[in-house]
């Protein structure tokens, strides 16, 4: 790959909340860097490289002068090595501050009922005790503010170090003065202890939200078996198994990598990535997960993909990029954000120079307000709600066996008006049935299937595989001449012999004119334009199939089948499931206008098979592949499902709205907190601690309500 479109992933460590993040996102993209995620709760940077923008020594200079520290490079393996690491150090953190900030806050409160401790309320005792808890919290937090100051952001930080500087001022003011009314040293060091108290659920709470990836990269095997030429077995790392290589699997090992079986039939467990609870058995020239287990039998595989290439690879690419997205309802969330932290400290300014100018307060109440009003408000709630509900939300779709593209994708997908079937391979099982094979009178049988085998090879779709299934079966197997082969996605298979023939392997439409064929001919065999030989086929619908589309019936969802099969096997599978309108006989191209078309009415949703529907499913408002865990699907679609179960569908569509209605809480809870807080600390009826109490566990509601989202009942 060239380097200068490479994907590099840093582990960046004092990331505390949504707008550290920003801060670097905003210093990236500054720099003219493209892609650019960054996510706080995994503490993982990532971006596309650009050298001639900025280079990654600049990146990591540049992220470091921020206040924050560059632990990994182009690491993104070790992203999530260590999960509760911040949590630690917070938590260290919090200790020393309480345990300094205790005696403050004891004598205060027993000062407030008439029992005073006179040792305590010395000043230059105070000072010794918040002290150290104002340098750990000013080092702290002043980090983050000043880089929010450098990127032009200004975060929730910046009010927290403000509010205790200006307390812990006030204080030093007083004690050169020695004057007690002055003291509000336990005050400063109150607001630092809660605040950090906040900080520490939050990373415990943050934790919980991101188990998905950690999970998935827990499936990652270190080690291979490789088999080589001589025959011996030797143990490397995955990172130098080369595609093509062999691999040998026993019994209870995990699959290294992606492969194929070349000898043996085996049992594999690949619930952890498919969500398929029973045993799936496979025999020689099946598809195998690298990550899944292998519960009985041996066998040696060939590999497909690589370590970074691979499906398991894909899938926590997918699910990283999914919960760093952003759905659309957090732009108002993300532009009050932005001008938030200003407002307050000019609302806070106000309520000094008007409490005090008025006479509404004195100078000192007043500038208990102001420290209130800047302690009270929570920009980083609503900076919280999405990212929290989206990696809950994201964890427990993957869970389930569904792949979501970010929360662009949960919110569309919890707005789909409609949703439209392929058929084959999607509403019907890949699995065909060879039910008709006629060959004319004048050709010879066993040449002509030589013929249709070889040119089959060339294509994978459904059909193709179903028919080379029926002709292994059969004998003799006749070598045929090569033939020059090509394929026109959704018509079929085109071919040239030495002799200058040309064969046509595919759908019995658009025929030439005077090419007839018998009743009830799915693929048919031209030779120079002549009849040749004809197959019909038969498949079963798919498992989930009937419960998904009266699930989707009965929530007010238009269904709808667009196939380019046959007209009367089209109208036999929507019969039988319960959908009214149907478009058949469709090439591709006349796929992708009708799909552009429904899309135009409503919001609509595409559900295929992930190989030949990939233009409709880009089209769509919405692309469903079910992929049975292929790379080809995870790339054709927003919505992957990786066991070919369309009833999942149904469950992820639920959790996907029920995502989005804990996003809107949230959301409605930060806004309405933010507009009810603030006012009652500028009118004095919270004081500095019970402003930095609130704030503190404002954050905590916002995440408590996400990780609920985990175990939420859904209606039905």
């Amino acid at each position: 790959m060239n380097k200068q479109t490479e994907i590099i992933e840093m582990r960046v460590d004092g990331m505390d909340c949504n707008n550290c993040a920003m801060s670097i996102q905003r210093f990236l993209e500054r720099k003219g860097l493209e892609d650019v995620l960054v996510n706080f709760q995994t503490r993982e940077v990532r971006f596309r490289q650009n050298d001639e923008a900025l280079d990654l020594a600049g990146v990591s200079a540049g992220i470091t002068r921020l206040g924050f520290t560059v632990v990994t490079e182009n690491g993104g393996d070790d992203a999530t090595a260590h999960p509760h690491q911040h949590e630690k150090t917070t938590w260290r953190r919090l200790v020393i501050c309480a345990l300094l900030t205790a005696p403050l806050l004891i004598a205060h409160l027993l000062m407030t009922f008439g029992v005073p401790i006179g040792l305590l309320h010395n000043g230059w005792v105070q000072l010794a005790l918040a002290g150290p808890v104002y340098a750990i919290g000013g080092l702290y937090f002043g980090r983050s503010a000043l880089a929010g100051l450098r990127t032009r952001m200004l975060n929730m930080d910046v009010l927290i170090f403000v509010g205790a500087t200006a307390a812990f001022v006030y204080s030093l003011v007083g004690l050169y003065r020695q004057n007690p009314d002055y003291y509000f040293f336990e005050t400063a060091a109150t607001i630092i202890t809660l605040v950090l108290i906040g900080n520490w659920l939050e990373a415990r709470a943050v934790e919980r939200t991101t188990t998905a990836i950690g999970a998935l990269s827990e499936l990652r095997e270190e080690t291979a078996r490789r088999v080589t030429a001589s025959g011996a077995v030797v143990t490397l790392p995955v990172e130098q198994i080369k595609v093509g290589d062999h691999l040998r699997v026993n019994t209870g090992d995990k699959i290294p990598l992606d492969g194929k079986i070349l000898t043996g039939t085996v049992t594999v467990n690949e619930a952890m990535l498919t969500g398929e609870s029973l045993p799936q058995q496979r025999g020689e020239g099946d598809a195998l997960l690298g990550g899944t287990i292998l519960t009985s039998g041996q066998t040696t595989i060939a590999v497909t993909a690589g370590y970074k290439d691979g499906t398991l690879a894909k899938i926590i690419d997918l699910v990283k990029t999914a919960q760093a997205d952003k759905p659309g309802i957090q732009r108002l969330a993300d532009r009050v954000s932005a001008v938030f932290v200003p407002v307050v400290i000019v609302i806070a300014a106000l309520t000094f120079v008007v409490g005090w100018g008025t006479g509404y307060a004195t100078a000192t109440q007043a500038l208990m307000n102001a420290i209130a009003v800047l302690l009270i408000s929570c920009p980083c709630a609503m900076g919280l709600a999405t990212p929290t509900a989206v990696m809950v939300g994201v964890g427990r779709l993957a869970r389930l066996g569904v792949l979501i593209r970010g929360g662009s994708t949960i919110e569309r997908f919890a707005g789909i008006e409609r949703m439209v079937f392929d058929k084959t391979g999607t509403l019907t099982t890949g699995t065909l049935e060879v039910t008709d094979f006629i060959v004319t009178p004048e050709a010879d049988p066993v040449k002509v299937r030589g013929i249709v085998r070889e040119m089959e090879q060339y294509s994978s779709h459904p059909i193709a595989e179903s028919i080379l299934a029926f002709l292994k079966t059969e004998s003799p197997h006749p070598a045929i001449a090569p033939l020059r082969v090509s394929e026109t996605p959704g018509l079929g298979l085109e071919a040239t012999d030495a002799a200058g023939n040309r064969y046509y392997l595919g759908a019995a439409r658009n025929l030439p004119p005077g090419v007839e064929v018998p009743e009830n001919t799915d693929v048919v065999l031209l030779k120079n334009n002549r009849y040749l030989a004809s197959l019909s086929l038969s498949s079963e619908l798919r498992k989930g199939a009937r419960p998904l589309v009266q699930s989707l019936l009965n929530e007010g969802i238009e269904t709808i089948l667009l196939t380019g099969d046959r007209r009367a096997k089209a109208d036999s599978v929507a019969e039988k499931l319960g959908i009214s309108r149907v478009f058949a006989e469709q090439l591709p191209a006349q796929k992708l206008e009708r799909i552009a078309a429904l899309s135009a009415e409503k919001p609509t949703a595409m559900v295929g098979d992930g190989i030949n529907d990939a233009a409709a499913l880009s089209r769509a408002d919405l692309g469903i592949a079910l992929g049975g865990g292929s790379a080809a699907a995870l790339d054709a679609a927003q919505v992957v499902l990786l066991r070919d179960d369309l009833s999942l569908l149904s469950e992820a569509r639920r959790v996907a709205a029920l995502t989005l209605r804990t996003i809107r809480e949230s959301l409605f809870w930060a806004f309405s907190y933010n507009i009810v807080a603030i006012p009652l600390a500028a009118l004095g009826f919270l004081n500095p601690m019970w402003a930095a109490l609130f704030m503190a566990f404002s954050d905590v509601v916002v995440i408590g309500n996400a990780i609920r989202l985990r175990e939420r009942k859904m209606m039905a």
